[in-house]
C-alpha cells in the first residue's frame, strides 16, 4: 500500500491503490453482477427527476437509512460482501453496519454537492469511500469558505477515509467528465445509530 496522501492536513486520508488492480477488478465485476440496482427518482423544484446514476444499499438487518427521498433497508450482508466489509473495517479501525453503492455508468454519470450529514449517520465515526474502475475527480467544498476547495483525484482501487467532522465542515460532490466512457463502483461505508 502507497503511504496515504492528506492534503493540507484536511480531515480526510486518501490511501491509492489500497486494493491493487486485479483484486479491484474482481471486486467491480461482482459488485456489478450481484447488486440489484436501482435508479431513485427525485423530486426537484416540483419536477421529477431520474438519479444520473444507479444506487444500491447494504447494511444490517433492520438498518433504515432515508436518502434522497428514498428509504433504503437493510437486509443483512451477503456472504459474498463480507471479506470486502471485513477489509475495509480493518483499514478503518471501526465497524461499519452500512454501505451505499453508487454505479457510474459512465462519466455522465455524477453526484451533485451533499454532505453524508444526515442524523441515522454517527457523526463520531469515520466515513469510508472505495472506488473501483474509472478514474473520477472527488470535489470538496468548505462550508463556511466556498472558496476553498480540494479535487482528489479517485482512481482504481483508492480509499478516501473521511474523519470525524469532515461532514460539518466540507461537502462533497462527483461532477460530470465526458470523456469518461467507463464506469466506476463507489462504496461509501458507514455507522449508522441503532
Amino acid at each position: 500500500m502507497t503511504p496515504p496522501v492528506c492534503p493540507s492536513r484536511q480531515p480526510w486520508t486518501l490511501h491509492q491503490g489500497w486494493l491493487p488492480p486485479e483484486r479491484s477488478n474482481v471486486w467491480q465485476r461482482t459488485i456489478t453482477q450481484e447488486m440489484a440496482w436501482q435508479q431513485p427518482v427525485v423530486q426537484v423544484y416540483g419536477r421529477q427527476h431520474a438519479v444520473p446514476r444507479l444506487t444500491g444499499f447494504l447494511a444490517s438487518e433492520g438498518l433504515r437509512y432515508r436518502y434522497s427521498g428514498t428509504t433504503h433497508c437493510g437486509e443483512g450482508w451477503p456472504t459474498w460482501f463480507e471479506l470486502l466489509r471485513q477489509q475495509v473495517n480493518e483499514a478503518c479501525g471501526t465497524s461499519f453496519n452500512g454501505c451505499l453503492l453508487n454505479l457510474y455508468r459512465n462519466g455522465e454519470d455524477r453526484m451533485g454537492w451533499h454532505a453524508d450529514d444526515e442524523q441515522e449517520i454517527d457523526q463520531t465515526r469515520p466515513i469510508a469511500s472505495l472506488s473501483l474502475g474509472a478514474t473520477r475527480d472527488f470535489c470538496l467544498r468548505h462550508r463556511q469558505d466556498p472558496m476553498r476547495r480540494e479535487t482528489l483525484v479517485l482512481a482504481d482501487g483508492d480509499l478516501l477515509v473521511m474523519h470525524p467532522g469532515c461532514q460539518q465542515q466540507w461537502m462533497h460532490g462527483v461532477p460530470s467528465r465526458r470523456r469518461i466512457r467507463t464506469s466506476r463502483v463507489n462504496l461509501t461505508f458507514r455507522c449508522f445509530l441503532p
